[in-house]
């Protein structure tokens, strides 16, 4: 029987049958989900979904029966295989009216948190890939609650702080930092909450099939993109397969761990597809994965400032779609958090905030006089709200200034950054 009862009323072991209200207002991957886990609860119980079904067939039924209000009388159908049928179509309403956004400085210090518990996941679904086991989707799905809440609090700090912080195997930074920029890029393009979280399942699992490559991984610490071609390709064949045994992972998530390296004029594989051919989920796969690939370096290349990334990207127009490669940038912005800038002023300065009305005023922290030569006291600005006193004027060139580690100093200068923004 399905019953409708106050959220305050769950508990573990009920069988949620539907999150009532928006889809914009939960953090949950799936709508109807067996409840198990206490952190899932605690995230329902602070969630703003004021009333829940539960289906009392599937799970426990509420204690206090006066207090439930029933929905249907008839017992409800058997537990459909794998994900079951797809939620109801839901209005897609614009995002920034739905979503409760914090401050980018505010939001840093959860995504750590959630940085660190993903991480750990990711590098333990990774292993049992590598052991042979097949991947269910249940076994990702907290990591892709976590981040997409993340991004609706707040567009750019997860993946602004993935950008500043180099301390996790490469393989699984680059998993995480994948997903949240197809959630971003998905949000951006307003597509719907279900489109979001499998677009962020999608790049969470990618690179899935590199654990089932013929090769020792320790040696490279994760870091694959140095493998030979003809090994190194295999990885998208044998991810697909490992995920399609688990049964219940969408389509679209499949065709993008299969796809993601094609381009639309044929140049890409495994299969060689062109233009039409390759899905849209797929397209913004391409994007995401080349961005991340092209800030992380390896592989025989250095790893570029994101600005000059994003230059990059714009220059393989025709390989990648360029409309997706826009709705990016309008997400990342043209100067995504953590690019290093030169100023008028004649000052070094790093990306720490964007502006959403704006991609090309962002909000920055200063470190480096070119013209005394030295390291700076950071002041935070805000270009769209300086009334022109500075500006962008190109991408910071370090060679000669004596900087310390670039990785070490975003890492610092977002501390920094953040330190100043907290009440």
């Amino acid at each position: 029987m399905l019953k409708r009862v106050p959220t305050a009323q769950i508990e573990l072991g009920m069988f949620i049958h539907k999150l009532e209200g928006s889809w914009f207002k939960h953090p949950f991957w799936k709508a109807r989900f067996l409840l198990t886990s206490p952190e899932r609860l605690e995230r329902l119980l602070e969630s703003e979904v004021e009333t829940v079904v539960i289906d009392t067939v599937r799970g426990l039924d509420v204690r206090r029966e006066p207090a439930a209000d029933p929905v249907h009388t008839h017992p409800s159908p058997p537990a459909a295989k794998g994900w079951g049928r797809r939620p109801s179509p839901v209005a897609v309403v614009p995002i920034a009216a739905a979503a409760s956004p914090v401050s980018t400085a505010q939001e840093f210090g959860a995504a750590r948190k959630v940085a660190a518990r993903a991480g750990k996941v990711v590098s333990r679904v990774f292993l049992e890939a590598r052991l042979g086991r097949a991947i269910g989707s249940s076994a990702v799905e907290p990591v892709i609650d976590d981040i997409y809440a993340s991004i609706q609090r707040n567009l750019y700090a997860f993946n602004g702080l993935l950008r500043c912080q180099q301390d996790s195997a490469y393989v699984y930074r680059h998993s995480l930092a994948v997903s949240a920029l197809m959630i971003a890029l998905a949000r951006q393009m307003k597509l719907s909450p279900t489109d979001m979280r499998e677009a962020g399942m999608a790049g969470l699992l990618m690179d899935i099939g590199v654990g089932q490559l013929p090769v020792d991984l320790k040696a490279t610490d994760g870091d694959y993109r140095g493998l030979p071609s003809d090994i190194l390709n295999q990885h998208v064949v044998l991810g697909h397969a490992l995920l399609k045994a688990a049964g219940d992972m969408p389509e679209r998530v499949l065709h993008v761990i299969l796809r993601h390296h094609e381009r639309l004029d044929g140049g890409g594989y495994p299969h060689g597809l062109q233009g039409a051919d390759i899905d849209l989920f797929s397209r913004m796969a391409a994007v995401c994965d080349s961005y991340d690939n092209l800030v992380s370096g390896g592989g025989g290349q250095p790893a570029l400032d994101p600005a000059a990334a994003v230059r990059a990207l714009q220059g393989m127009v025709g390989a990648i779609d360029g409309e997706v490669l826009n709705a990016f940038i309008a997400a990342v912005g043209v100067y995504p958090i953590g690019s290093l800038v030169r100023l008028r002023s004649e000052r070094l300065a790093m990306v720490v905030d964007e502006d959403p009305d704006d991609s090309t005023l962002p909000t920055v922290r200063t470190f480096w006089s070119l013209i005394e030569g030295r390291r700076l006291r950071g002041e935070t600005i805000a270009l769209a709200r300086c009334y022109g006193e500075d500006e962008i004027v190109g991408i910071a060139d370090l060679a000669g200034t004596g900087v310390p580690d670039v990785d070490d100093l975003r890492a610092a200068i977002l501390a920094a950054a953040g330190r100043d923004a907290a009440p």
